[in-house]
């Protein structure tokens, strides 16, 4: 469905996106990562024709989106991260007009504002004014917009942005739903989302693509599938220098408890399980052990450890 070979956006000395390629196949919900200025909406706005590449190709469906950009934009529909709506329009008004703007006759346009408002939870809304609508119905309103022409393709740039925890999670089961009918090229900041609803996970950093992957291969292949926590009654020095000799263990830190207890932080070599040792260790000085575990890592871990700049 999307196909992007070295593309690049450049802004006089500033290189925002670096001769990125990737792709997205038909059906799939791809999250698209990054932290603030790696790129993501540079790329999106790129990929929807706002905005003409210094260099490289991209293709929507088949379509060239410079030599064939009308016919490209077609098969897209674009929810920004800040929707731009008509605040003095109704609801249904308003998809109606946006409809027309994008070449639908008038008996299509209703069937599809009468779906769309159906689909995005809108009909309790649909004759109320834009401008008093909450954040919640607002963000519906722009995805109605962005699906009103039955595109093939999704382009959502940050739809939960400014939601609470219960819009957010309306808006997850929403895409989700959407995902059965559509691809869907998602960048977001809340990134437990992204493992709940996305098929693979595009991340970017600097204008490069540091990984692509399904969640959990990436977080399987995360280092800190090493890092495992230890409770112990015992002096801190002695028992971070007694832990720091075991096998695979690569760091060791700690912090006081009360009670006498003190949890230590070790990091381990990645693909080794240092518990079992540790608790014989623990058995062998007759140190109280109250907890061992190994801290399960998510696509959180994986996120930071891909753009940290340390």
């Amino acid at each position: 469905m999307i196909e992007v070979h070295q593309l690049t956006k450049s802004y006089a000395r500033h290189h925002a996106v670096r001769g990125i390629s990737f792709h997205v196949d038909r059906g799939e919900i791809v999250g698209f990562l990054g932290p603030n200025g790696a790129g993501k909406t540079t790329t999106l706005r790129m990929l929807t024709g706002y905005l003409p590449p210094t260099s490289g190709s991209a293709s929507i469906a088949g379509f060239d989106i410079f030599r064939e950009s009308i016919a490209a934009r077609r098969k897209i529909g674009y929810m920004p991260e800040n929707v731009p709506l008509y605040d003095d329009m109704r609801v249904r008004e308003y998809l109606s007009f946006r409809a027309q703007l994008k070449g639908l006759d008038h008996r299509r346009s209703r069937q599809r504002v009468g779906h769309v408002l159906d689909t995005c939870g809108l009909e309790s809304v649909k004759k109320k004014m834009i401008k008093t609508l909450s954040k919640g119905y607002r963000q519906r309103v722009g995805l109605a917009d962005a699906l009103v022409h039955e595109p093939e393709l999704l382009i959502l740039d940050e739809p939960t942005n400014g939601l609470d925890p219960n819009q957010i999670r309306q808006i997850r089961e929403l895409i989700k739903q959407l995902g059965e009918n559509h691809t869907i090229l998602v960048s977001t900041h809340i990134l437990h989302e992204v493992e709940i609803t996305c098929n693979r996970v595009i991340i970017i950093d600097t204008g490069k693509i540091r990984a692509a992957d399904t969640p959990s291969n990436l977080v399987n292949q995360m280092r800190a599938a090493g890092r495992v926590t230890v409770e112990l009654q015992v002096d801190a020095e002695i028992g971070a220098a007694a832990l720091g000799r075991v096998d695979h263990v690569k760091k060791a830190r700690h912090e006081a408890l009360d009670d006498g207890w003190v949890r230590f932080h070790l990091l381990s070599d990645s693909g080794s399980d240092v518990r079992e040792p540790i608790a014989l260790l623990a058995a062998q000085y007759g140190w109280p052990l109250r907890t061992v575990y190994r801290d399960e890592p998510t696509l959180e871990d994986v996120f930071v450890e891909m753009t940290r700049k340390d």
